[in-house]
């Protein structure tokens, strides 16, 4: 059999030394690494594995289930194009039913098989003379690959601030990614540092539990309402015994949100509507001129992360609910105090400071051709080839890569746009055999400065402080423009784009 050809054998086989190998490794079994297995085996590819560092499936669906989580894109459209689900029980998804869908779709399709479970990747490196990826676990395992997929998206590793005093709290302290269900919050007096996705769903959730909430808001959201509702089980019937209307529902949807990048990009006064709507609903909540205030952003809507939720002002504006918008000097073993030394104690503090979105892969982990570590080659933040393919790391593919996030639309749609990038790659690299892919410096460049150059005119580089940004104020996080541009530029692999080495 030549050494390109897809082959068919068990997934997985190990060395005398110990090592097992595979033609493809895909690390991480969320929506990206998931849809990824699922296509390899459609093209006839089992001589994968894939490497996940907790015990089940899922991803940050697994790891996040906080009270109130749940998805803030419609069901029916954060979901495999391939795999519908007839029964979702609400319009925006909870979380364990994303849970569930996701371990359904790793039990249907056959992936559990290739998943190596409690396999954390703390280093993989690139040899040159082998053209091979050599992947080590936490706990001492290795592996080796051809092929390097990257299915650890940006929402993996929670963010924990560095604050003063942090280490010697000697109450209860948690991230709402790192969920402590065995907390009691009946009575307490609780701090919730950061103003979030996350802290817009568990706050409305603890906040009636709590004797007292000191909510610290460094930056207000924009919030507004939420369209969700249950969906009545005729619904459900009639999608399950006609899968055409849920298809029709899917295409309706993702063209609604998708017009709203009109207002991201090309007609920024709309978002005018957006505040209007909110101010609104602030004003409803509570009469409260001060709180009211602390609650109204001075940003235009869209510039952070727009956030949908109905409970959210209610809960602030409960009376044991104190919004607190000094920023915060030091934590001691008692509580939190701020920049004007008011100390406020408190039995808990939980985070929903959100994930590490700008250093998705920490230094020391990914290193590529010459010893490279692609911590250092993203120093200035990370850059990528349509957001997939990383100059000097031959045969290493990202899924929700740099620039591929979405501020309009649903992220599984971009994810599936990628995968098929991915596979049509591998399909190359079969038929031309080919034995290793490094994209061009100069292609790279050349994406990565349209790209730029597209984000200047968008809302989202409009003068506010979000996660989008890394710390020198460039926005590495977003895609620039309409998603099905996105469809459009990867829906076939362009070999003229590489420098490549045959077999």
């Amino acid at each position: 059999m030549k050494p390109n050809e897809f082959s068919t054998p068990a997934p997985g086989r190990t060395s005398p030394q110990g090592v097992e190998t595979a033609r493809v490794i895909v690390v991480g079994t969320g929506f990206s690494g998931l849809c990824m297995g699922v296509k390899l085996r459609e093209a006839g590819e089992h001589n994968f594995i894939m490497l996940e560092r907790a015990g089940d499936v899922g991803g940050t669906w697994r790891d996040n289930h906080y009270p109130g989580c749940a998805c803030d894109v419609p069901s029916h459209l954060y979901s495999f194009s391939f795999e519908a689900n007839p029964d979702w029980s609400r319009m925006y998804a909870p979380q364990p039913e994303i849970y569930a869908y996701l371990r359904r779709c790793a039990e249907k399709y056959d992936l559990i098989r290739h998943v190596r479970f409690n396999a954390n990747m703390v280093g993989a490196r690139y040899d040159e003379a082998r053209r091979v990826w050599r992947l080590q676990a936490e706990d001492g395992r290795v592996f080796e690959s051809e092929i390097l997929v990257s299915g650890m998206g940006g929402l993996s590793n929670p963010a924990i601030p560095d604050i003063q005093g942090l280490d010697r709290f000697e109450g209860t302290t948690f991230h709402s990614a790192t969920w402590n269900h065995d907390y009691d919050f009946t009575g307490k007096q609780v701090a919730v540092i950061g103003s979030g996705a996350s802290a817009i769903q568990f706050v409305p959730r603890i906040a009636p539990l709590v004797d007292q909430l000191h909510y610290f808001q460094r930056t207000p959201p924009w919030v507004v309402p939420k369209d969700d509702r249950p969906l009545k089980d005729s619904e459900r019937a009639d999608f399950a015994a006609n899968p055409w209307r849920q298809r029709i529902e899917r295409i309706k949807l993702y063209w609604m949100m998708e017009l709203r990048f009109l207002a991201f990009k090309f007609k920024p006064e709309w978002m005018g509507l957006v505040a209007k709507v909110a101010k609104h609903k602030i004003a409803q909540a509570t009469p409260n001129p001060e709180l009211r205030a602390k609650l109204t952003p001075d940003y235009t809507p869209g510039c952070k992360r727009l956030l949908i939720s109905n409970d959210y002002y209610p809960a602030l504006a409960r009376t044991n609910v104190n919004v607190v918008t000094e920023g915060i000097r030091e934590i001691t073993a008692r509580g939190v105090v701020t920049q004007d030394g008011i100390e406020r104690p408190v039995d808990a503090i939980v985070f929903g400071t959100g994930f590490k979105v700008q250093d998705p892969i920490p230094p020391g982990t990914v290193f590529g051709r010459g010893g490279q570590d692609l911590a250092e080659v993203w120093k200035d933040g990370p850059e990528a080839y349509m957001g997939i393919t990383v100059a000097g790391f031959p045969n290493f593919f990202i899924l929700m890569g740099p620039n591929t996030g979405l501020g309009h639309n649903s992220m599984v749609f971009m994810i599936e746009s990628q995968v098929h990038y991915v596979m049509e790659a591998l399909k190359t690299m079969k038929e031309h055999r080919i034995r290793a892919l490094d994209v061009k410096p100069q292609a790279q460049k050349q994406f990565i400065d349209q790209v730029q150059d597209d984000l200047r005119s968008t809302v989202w580089n409009s003068g506010c402080k979000s996660w989008y940004l890394n710390d020198k104020g460039r926005n590495v996080s977003l895609w620039p423009g309409f998603t099905f541009a996105y469809r459009f530029k990867t829906r076939s692999f362009k070999l003229n784009k590489y420098n490549v080495e045959r077999a």
